[in-house]
């Protein structure tokens, strides 16, 4: 089977350095037949600025999508990138998640219909994540274990990721506990089916927004693909301070009704009402 065209959705807002240093990992995949879409949740004119000199000179084609600053308002502009999206397979990250040289390539090679795919990251300590430069991403240094244990600590589970190669991937990939969630940092799925359930529930503040899209995917028929040690990303610290009880409570309660009431829709989607 042939690979599919991939649209790259980048979620961001406001951290310029992190998501230059994402974009420079994107300019060395091994796999070219992408584009990337730039979601932004109303970021100042430094991430239109940033965007704007990337264009000039990238391998891919780059759009960015932006909003008004209201407050948190991701899923809404997550869904305006999926409606904008020219290709038939999305693959969502985040602008504080370098990839891999091959992260674009996983993903096309274990796409599948009536599938999505949940990859995982490895969350790197901020004094690594402020060390790592271009070359280190261009020359992929910084995905070996070895340099990054010389930049600072690097927890086991890390280490267990980077090392992962081929055989060992799948393997780890089918015993790991770890469920196969929808993860906004790694995961992909067809267009045709986020839009077949209304994309993301706009309602949804921080904590598990992509994990109430898995969980209707799921209840639409879709399998779940397990890829956490074979689509490899580093994400890069920072703080969370959109990050609040009353969201987190409010969005458990969403998934408690999806679940139980097995909902494929979402009402506050894509389409409204």
């Amino acid at each position: 089977m042939a690979f599919p065209k991939i649209t790259v959705i980048i979620a961001t807002y406001n951290k310029t350095d992190w998501l230059e240093k994402v974009l420079y990992g994107y300019s060395v995949q091994t796999y070219k037949d992408f584009d990337i879409i730039i979601a932004d949740d109303g970021s100042t004119n430094e991430t239109k600025e940033l965007i704007d000199r990337f264009k000039a000179d990238y391998p891919v084609e780059i759009t960015h999508a932006w909003h008004e600053d209201k407050g948190y308002r991701r899923q809404k502009i997550l869904n305006e990138a999926i409606v904008m999206a020219k290709n038939e397979y999305i693959l969502f990250t985040d602008g504080d998640c370098i990839p891999r040289e091959d992260f674009v390539e996983t993903h096309a090679k274990f796409a599948e219909e009536g599938y999505f795919l949940s990859g995982g990251y490895c969350k790197l300590p901020m004094d690594i994540s402020e060390t790592i430069a271009e070359d280190d991403i261009k020359s992929k240094r910084c995905f070996e274990v070895k340099w990054l244990k010389s930049q600072g600590e690097l927890n086991w589970k890390n280490k267990l990721k980077l090392s992962a190669k081929n055989g060992y991937a799948d393997f780890m990939d089918k015993i790991t506990p770890t469920g196969a969630t929808f993860n906004n940092c790694n995961s992909s799925a067809w267009k045709t089916d986020l839009i077949a359930i209304n994309g993301y529930d706009e309602r949804m503040q921080y904590g598990g927004p992509d994990r109430e899209l898995g969980e209707r995917l799921v209840n639409n028929g879709i399998k779940t693909k397990q890829i956490r040690y074979k689509a490899i990303c580093l994400h890069l610290d920072h703080a969370r301070g959109y990050k609040t009880q009353e969201s987190l409570d409010r969005n458990l309660a969403i998934r408690a009704k999806v679940k139980k009431e097995n909902l494929k829709w979402t009402e506050y989607g894509i389409k409204k009402g």
